[in-house]
């Protein structure tokens, strides 16, 4: 008799923690490794004393599921789930649901759900998030695709995903891909949020001069107001720690930042929607930077800066500015990131719970911040809310650090130090609240040299520019009238 409420493929430490997990919120978990040494490892170890079933094969593994059988892959993103899929299917009935809980590329989560949609099977593509501790304890956990999957697996997911405010870090996104791109947008979000604090230690190391301990000090005072978030607590936990020989270890590590794409696939996405999402885009450029050291270390000796004069102002005036102009990119930021989710889920016929995807953020993940639950009211407050700054919280929070943001800008830009996640920020408020800004030029220079055709700015509209239609202008007097494409914003 199948006893296993849900099963799990790959047991690498998300996989064994996310086992763990659910078995202590009381669910009996069957386990899947391909290589099945593995399993029985897990068991003799790990899951020693659990209620915990292994499966030596994927028809072993179906046979012990319950019906509707629900199982979570969690393996290398790509091709890997792929042959998950296609060695489970012979061994799935008709609902049966298969969860890919991994960091895969939406696209792919799009395609999967149609796919085992026409074979009558059901498809999650489900974000996790919170890293290893986040799977043992309670992660952020962003599902979306065959919608009637929600209902047989809202209990395990609410139950096993992280708790805040007495509510689960778990909700049903939407259709298709929209976990996935939920997750990725978060990653992307998350590379914004690391980039605006590396900016901020920059700022307050090279530019007042301050000591390692000094600033885990001003992020650990940060944490206590509205920055308050995981990101903060571990800046302030990292800078103070110490090797054996007593030099911080933040001093001691190269310079140059990884990544693993999924910041890069937002600024492709934001690309490809034509949405402005510039601080993430230049989060990832700013580790792409951090990635020529050797360049940058002969540049440094041959290209000069500004010289630096010692900071003779109110220190303190300028930290509680650094954290208005911090707070205001961080709300710019998000901001951005669900301009984005909007956009899409416009373009691909989503119906996203903006609310709820904020209110999933709130624990269990790397983004966790009180700042997520004023969002969420945002959105609880008016559901088709446009734009965060049209909110009457955050549109008053920007006022009120606009003064402090924009002096950090300029005094970094006097000290050459780079703020590029800063300014670009600031330089996407400008442009959002601008009635008017020289497009218009860029389109006179476009059907000058290419015929591509504008439209007449309401107002101005003759006998010869009206209204609604794509305009061409003989600039010159030797061209002619045709143009070379439609207007196309």
């Amino acid at each position: 008799m199948a006893t296993g409420d849900i099963g799990l493929i790959g047991l690498a430490v998300m996989g064994q923690n996310l086992i763990l997990n659910m078995n202590d919120k009381g669910f009996n978990v069957v386990a899947y490794n391909r290589t099945t040494e593995k399993v029985d490892r897990f068991l003799a170890n790990e899951a020693k004393g659990t209620k915990i079933q292994g499966a030596h094969s994927i028809q072993e593994l179906c046979s012990k599921l319950k019906r509707p059988r629900k199982i979570i892959l969690l393996v290398k993103a790509g091709s890997a789930v792929d042959d998950f899929i296609n060695q489970l299917i012979p061994h799935l009935e008709p609902g049966d649901i298969v969860i890919d809980g991994g960091n895969s590329y939406y696209p792919d989560s799009i395609r999967r759900t149609k796919e085992l949609e026409a074979k009558g099977l059901l498809f999650v593509g489900s974000g996790v998030s919170g890293g290893e501790e986040g799977a043992r304890h309670g992660p952020s956990l962003m599902p979306g695709g065959s919608t009637a999957a929600w209902t047989h697996i809202k209990e395990i997911f609410q139950k096993t995903a992280a708790q805040a405010y007495g509510e689960p870090c778990c909700d049903w996104v939407g259709e298709s891909g929209s976990g996935h791109y939920v997750k990725m947008v978060h990653n992307g979000i998350e590379y914004g949020d690391m980039q605006l604090i590396a900016e901020a230690y920059d700022i307050l190391k090279r530019g007042l001069g301050l000591h390692e301990d000094e600033i885990a000090d001003i992020f650990k005072k940060w944490n206590k107001g509205v920055l308050d978030s995981f990101l903060i607590e571990i800046t302030a936990a990292i800078l103070k720690f110490k090797d054996d020989d007593g030099e911080h270890v933040v001093n001691k590590i190269l310079d140059q930042a990884g990544q693993k794409g999924t910041g890069k696939w937002t600024a492709i996405a934001a690309l490809d929607a034509g949405s402005p999402v510039t601080l993430i885009g230049e989060a990832v450029f700013a580790r792409c930077l951090s990635a020529l050291k050797e360049e940058r270390v002969r540049a440094s000796k041959v290209i000069a800066g500004p010289q630096k004069e010692p900071f003779r102002g109110d220190k303190q005036l300028f930290i509680d500015d650094l954290e208005q102009a911090l707070y205001a990119s961080k709300i710019i930021s998000y901001t951005q990131g669900f301009l984005l989710m909007r956009q899409t889920a416009k373009d691909l016929n989503w119906n996203l719970n903006y609310a709820g995807i904020a209110s999933m953020w709130r624990g269990g993940c790397i983004i966790k911040s009180v700042f997520l639950s004023d969002i969420t009211s945002a959105f609880n407050k008016n559901k088709n809310l446009e734009s965060l700054l049209f909110d009457d919280f955050f549109n008053k929070a920007v006022h009120k650090a606009q003064p402090g943001w924009r002096r950090v800008i300029a005094q970094a830009v006097l000290w050459g130090i780079p703020t590029p996640a800063f300014s670009t920020a600031l330089a996407f408020f400008d442009g959002y609240r601008s009635e008017i800004v020289p497009a218009n030029l860029l389109q006179a220079q476009r059907d000058y040299f290419g015929a591509h055709t504008f439209r007449v700015l309401p107002g101005k509209e003759n006998a010869k520019f009206k209204t609604g239609e794509d305009i061409h202008v003989n600039w010159t007097g030797r061209g002619g009238s045709v143009s070379a494409s439609t207007y196309n914003t």
